[in-house]
């Protein structure tokens, strides 16, 4: 996969990723509230560099100090992929000291157990512990055995308002009643807030079933919502991860970052310092 990857875009890509990190790595603080234990774990999702090849993706999660990556299969890693390439890939985490906790989203909505058993295999391989998915109210239920024969989590991303099978986490949780609980939803604390769900409402609610989230911050501004860097948006952080903790959450925070930017690193870098201090702040 390496030698996919000309040089110079690579070294372009790196350099500008360097000098952002670095430049906010110096402001006051920033080492110790990234540096902090918390029971809040950061990650990112793979997603949020789509563009980029995964070994950028890697050098970007150690610029960041991030130690937990999920994978988007269409964007770096296909379902289809040979297990030579799926063993590079379980390598270069190794390598990097990153610790792979899930993969998607991954949109199983056919009718499928073919469709849905190559999905579990292709998790086995990387030895992903959890797939973020996008089902109907028909497939989620078929996926339950497969849970149980791999013994890999499914949860349930929520995609807002547009989603017309699960737009909140609420809407997922009333359809896997009795099932397994290993079967629970990733919250996209973005679109439950678009949704018009307080986050930290919807993670109680969810209570164990919260397997997974991704983070991402959101602004209304006349009537239309956008993506902004976390901090500066309309989600309150601090009672977020203040009920993560109250509840024991074990999951991850992982940071799908969709803000539109040429370069994504500065908004990036920001949101985890954001993210960060706000830990910090909680002790």
């Amino acid at each position: 996969m390496e030698g996919m990857i000309r040089n110079t875009s690579r070294r372009a890509f790196l350099g500008s990723a360097a000098s952002t990190v670095a430049a906010i790595s110096a402001r006051p603080g920033f080492a110790a509230a990234s540096d902090r234990p918390s029971a809040v774990r950061l990650g990112l999702c793979s997603y949020s560099l789509f563009k980029a090849k995964f070994p950028e993706v890697i050098e970007a999660a150690k610029m960041l100090r991030v130690r937990y990556l999920n994978i988007k299969p269409e964007a770096h890693l296909p379902i289809n992929s040979t297990p030579a390439q799926i063993a590079e890939v379980v390598k270069m985490l190794d390598d990097a000291g990153i610790q792979l906790v899930g993969t998607g989203t991954t949109y199983l909505q056919k009718e499928d157990e073919g469709q849905i058993r190559q999905a579990f295999e292709y998790n086995k391989a990387l030895k992903s512990p959890l797939i973020v998915i996008g089902p109907t109210a028909r497939t989620l239920p078929m996926m339950e055995k497969f849970v149980k024969e791999y013994n890999i989590k499914v949860a349930v991303h929520n995609h807002g308002p547009s989603d017309k099978h699960f737009p909140t986490p609420a809407s997922a949780l009333a359809v896997m009643k009795g099932m397994d609980p290993r079967v629970g939803v990733c919250m996209d604390a973005g679109h439950t807030m678009r949704a018009g769900v307080d986050p930290a409402a919807a993670a109680k609610e969810a209570g164990p079933r919260l397997l997974d989230m991704h983070i991402k911050d959101v602004h209304l501004s006349n009537g239309k919502w956008d993506g902004v860097d976390c901090g500066e948006g309309d989600i309150h952080f601090a009672g977020l991860f203040r009920q993560l903790q109250k509840m024991g959450y074990t999951g991850y925070c992982n940071l799908e970052y969709e803000v539109k930017a040429n370069d994504k690193m500065p908004g990036m870098a920001k949101s985890f310092a954001y993210m960060r201090g706000v830990l910090a702040g909680m002790g």
